[in-house]
């Protein structure tokens, strides 16, 4: 009989440990199937997110509901609740401050989920992976922030990122040059976004070739990119061309073609047409 019991617990203490591991391993996966929210504490409400509140052992006070363009939402018990331009954490605290004042609820525990972000968004458009509308979920995203949600700089796009929007009341326009914020001690230029503000990635600069080049056609402007080096992204000269007498054609400020003889060390500019001539002999 004590034989039988000591068996019995030792097989009990076996699938307890195995019971403990398996939860263990299932932990971190069960953290992970939890829904965070669409929006972080740090994010104000605005006009047009969509809300769920919820309050703890009350079933009948979860409401899903819209913030008006007045930035209220009417609540059971409450009527209208002002909550616009407040964070989650202060939005909960003031439904629940009105159902224990009113002594609806005696110690309310009221949960605020953004369910759709509406009210605080910005636009990227042209040469990214994904252009579209973006929500600003954090109240100091930042520009470099926006461009990864969509996606990053396009094979296509330029270097240079043009922003649109409202400071002070003022319209706004700055330029930004995005490998450069990258560089040491630039990260102070990565400016916080703002609602409304409109991002444009414009297609990168190129030249052309044509003449006794492998490759003739458009070729990406890189940064400094000298004759040479777009003789070489286009294969090269052919066996038939010369690299004496290069010429290019390029725009003046009165949109005026002039064609000028260059070196194999000079800088192109954008739209530039480099002709490699065939060899006399």
């Amino acid at each position: 009989m004590t034989m039988t019991l000591n068996v019995l617990v030792k097989r009990l203490v076996g699938c307890a440990a195995v019971l403990l591991a398996a939860l263990t391993a299932l932990a971190p996966v069960a953290s992970q199937a939890q829904p965070s929210g669409t929006a972080s504490a740090q994010y104000r409400l605005a006009t047009g997110d969509v809300i769920r509140v919820t309050v703890f052992q009350n079933a009948d006070l979860t409401l899903e509901a819209r913030v008006s363009e007045t930035g209220v939402i009417s609540y059971p018990l409450l009527g209208s609740v002002a909550i616009g331009g407040l964070t989650l954490p202060q939005a909960e605290k003031r439904i629940a401050d009105g159902l224990r004042d009113g002594n609806f609820v005696k110690q309310p525990q009221v949960s605020i989920l953004v369910t759709q972000v509406r009210g605080h968004q910005v636009s990227v458009l042209g040469q990214v992976g994904r252009p579209g509308r973006y929500p600003l979920e954090l109240a100091d995203t930042k520009l470099t922030d926006i461009i990864a949600t969509a996606g990053g700089i396009g094979a296509n796009g330029a270097d240079t990122v043009v922003l649109i929007g409202r400071r002070n009341g003022q319209p706004y326009r700055a330029e930004f040059d995005l490998p450069a914020i990258f560089g040491a001690g630039r990260r102070g230029d990565d400016v916080v976004l703002q609602n409304g503000d409109l991002i444009w990635v414009e297609r990168a600069p190129v030249i052309y070739l044509y003449g006794e080049v492998q490759r003739p056609g458009s070729l990406r402007l890189e940064r400094g990119m000298s004759v040479v080096q777009a003789l070489a992204g286009a294969g090269g000269i052919t066996p038939r061309g010369t690299a004496k007498g290069l010429r290019v054609h390029r725009r003046d400020a009165d949109g005026k073609v002039q064609v000028m003889e260059v070196q194999m060390n000079d800088s192109l500019r954008p739209d530039d047409v480099v002709y490699v001539r065939e060899s006399i002999f």
